[in-house]
C-alpha cells in the first residue's frame, strides 16, 4: 500500500481504481447480488417492495436507512430451517430496534446482545427473556443484575471479575444464572484486525492454550449459584470461508473433552459464533446459510467423532448476514467536483447529506461499498467516483471507489446497497448532524421505525 498525507484509505485504489472494480456497460443497471430481493428500478426509478425512493424521500428525508422487511425477515427464516436442529441468536449489535426485534423473534429466533442498553430494547419488544443471551466484555453488576431479574436465558462470562459479580448477585437473588464461557481458540480470521475476535492479542474470552479457559469452568462448576451451558467462540466478523470454524471447532471442542474427562463434567451446548460474510462489492462471494449449515455441522459432528464425545447441543449468531443485505441508504447529492490525478485521471467527487455519521465504517475499517443514481436515468458516461460526506474530516468517505455516470448533479438521490449491519448502531451525531431516520418497507408500505433525531433532541441532552 502506497502511503498518502491525507491517510491510508487515500492511497488504497490507484488513480484508476481498485482492480476489482470495472466500468460498467451501463451504469444504470444494478448488481442483483447486493441489493435485497425486493429491489429493482421501475421506469428508471430504484423501487424496494414496490415503494419508488421518490416517494420515500419525500415522505421521509434523507439521508434515511430503508429496510426491506420481507427480505430481512426472510433471510432469518433461511437460517432458522438451515439449522433446524440448532439454536439461531440474532446479533443485536448488527442492527436493533424494537420491529427488528419482534421480527427476528416472529421468525423463530432467539436475540442476543452485549449491553444493558440492547437488553432493554429487547425486553420492550417482549422477546421472552429465556431467549435472550447476553454477551460483553465488561458487564457492569447493574446489567447483570437487570438480566437476571428478567431471567435471561444465558450469559456470556468474559472475566473472571465476572464469575464473582454473577456469584454474587445470583446469591442475593436466590436464583441460578445460566452462563456460557466466551473462550479465545488462537485462530486468526481473515478479516479486518478490528473485527478479528479469536486471535490472543485482544479483549475478548479466556485463552485456552493460557490454561484460562479451564479454570474459569473450574471456578465456575464450583458455584452453585451458576449453570454452565457450555463454550462459546466467537473467531471475527465478515468472513466468507469456515476453515477458520473448523480450526476454533477442533479447539473448543478439545477443551470440551478435556472439561468432562477432568473435572466429571459433560457441557450440553456449544456456540460457534458467527461474523458470517455479505457482498458489499463485486468482489464478495459469500455462503449461503444451506452451504454454511452443510459445512459447519459435518465440521462439529466429524471432530465430536475424533474425540469419542457426543455432539452438544450447537448455537449459531448471525447479525450481518440478516440485517446488512435487507437495507439500503438513500442520500440526495449536494455538490460535485471534479478532481485532477496522476497521468491525466480524474476522479468525479460527490458530496451527499450524509457520511461518516451514518456509515463509519468505511473510514473505520477502509470497508468497500457500492452505489448506485437512483432517481433517474442517466446516458453518461460512467467516471471513476468517490462518495463523500458533510462532514469536516477527509476521511468521511462513504464509497471509496464506483464508476456513476458523469453528469451526477445536486439533487439527485443516491443509494448505497448492504448498510443495514453496523450503520445505524454505528451511527454518530459528529458536527451535531443529528441521525438518521430508518423506514421499513413492506408490500408497497413504507412506515417508520425509527424517527429522525431533530436538533431539539441534541439539545435535549445538553444541560449547560
Amino acid at each position: 500500500m502506497r502511503s498518502h498525507e491525507a491517510g491510508a484509505i487515500h492511497g488504497q485504489s490507484g488513480d484508476r481504481g481498485p482492480a476489482w472494480l470495472h466500468a460498467p456497460e451501463d451504469a444504470n443497471q444494478l448488481v442483483p447480488q447486493l441489493w435485497s430481493s425486493s429491489v429493482s428500478k421501475v421506469d428508471d426509478v430504484l423501487t424496494v417492495a414496490g415503494e419508488s425512493v421518490l416517494d420515500i424521500a419525500e415522505e421521509f428525508g434523507t439521508p434515511t436507512y430503508v429496510v426491506d422487511e420481507d427480505d430481512f425477515r426472510q433471510r432469518a427464516r433461511a437460517f432458522r430451517d438451515a439449522f433446524p436442529n440448532a439454536d439461531v441468536y440474532y446479533a443485536a449489535k448488527a442492527f436493533l430496534c424494537t420491529a427488528s426485534a419482534r421480527w427476528v423473534v416472529e421468525e423463530g429466533l432467539n436475540v442476543d446482545v452485549c449491553s444493558g442498553g440492547e437488553l432493554a430494547v429487547a425486553l420492550r419488544a417482549e422477546v421472552p427473556p429465556a431467549r435472550i443471551g447476553l454477551h460483553g466484555n465488561n458487564k457492569s453488576v447493574a446489567e447483570l443484575r437487570t438480566a437476571l431479574e428478567a431471567g435471561v436465558g444465558r450469559i456470556i462470562i468474559d472475566s473472571f471479575e465476572e464469575i464473582d459479580r454473577i456469584r454474587e448477585l445470583a446469591t442475593e437473588l436466590g436464583l441460578t444464572a445460566n452462563v456460557m464461557v466466551r473462550v479465545t481458540a488462537g485462530v486468526e480470521a481473515h478479516t479486518h484486525e478490528y473485527i478479528s475476535t479469536s486471535h490472543e492479542d485482544q479483549k475478548f474470552g479466556f485463552s485456552i492454550s493460557g490454561g484460562d479457559a479451564f479454570e474459569a469452568v473450574r471456578r465456575i462448576l464450583a458455584e452453585p449459584s451458576m449453570s454452565l451451558l457450555g463454550l462459546h467462540s466467537h473467531i471475527g466478523s465478515q468472513i466468507f470461508v469456515t476453515d477458520g470454524f473448523e480450526v476454533a471447532a477442533k479447539r473448543v471442542l478439545c477443551l470440551h473433552a478435556r472439561i468432562a474427562a477432568e473435572l466429571g463434567y459433560t457441557a450440553p451446548e456449544f456456540d460457534l459464533g458467527g461474523g458470517f460474510g455479505i457482498a458489499y462489492t463485486t468482489q464478495d462471494d459469500p455462503s449461503t446459510p444451506e452451504d454454511l449449515a452443510r459445512d459447519m455441522l459435518r465440521i462439529v459432528d466429524d471432530e465430536c467423532a475424533a474425540l469419542g464425545i457426543d455432539v452438544p447441543q450447537l448455537s449459531i449468531e448471525p447479525g450481518r448476514a440478516i440485517a446488512g443485505p435487507s437495507t439500503f441508504t438513500l442520500y440526495e447529492v449536494g455538490t460535485t467536483k471534479t478532481v485532477a490525478l496522476d497521468a491525466g485521471a480524474s476522479r468525479l467527487y460527490v458530496s451527499v447529506d450524509g457520511g461518516m455519521s451514518d456509515n463509519i465504517r468505511t473510514a473505520l475499517y477502509g470497508a468497500d461499498y457500492s452505489c448506485t443514481l437512483a432517481s433517474r436515468r442517466s446516458d453518461a458516461a460512467a467516471v471513476l467516483s468517490r462518495v463523500v460526506g458533510k462532514h469536516c474530516e477527509s476521511g468521511d468517505i462513504v464509497v471509496k471507489d464506483e464508476f456513476l455516470p458523469g453528469d451526477v448533479k445536486a439533487g439527485d438521490l443516491l443509494a448505497v446497497p448492504g448498510t443495514g449491519a453496523y450503520c445505524r448502531s454505528l451511527a454518530s451525531t459528529y458536527n451535531h448532524v443529528p441521525r438518521a431516520a430508518v423506514v421499513a418497507v413492506r408490500e408497497g408500505e413504507a412506515r417508520l421505525i425509527v424517527r429522525r433525531e431533530t436538533e431539539e433532541d441534541l439539545f435535549a441532552l445538553d444541560v449547560g
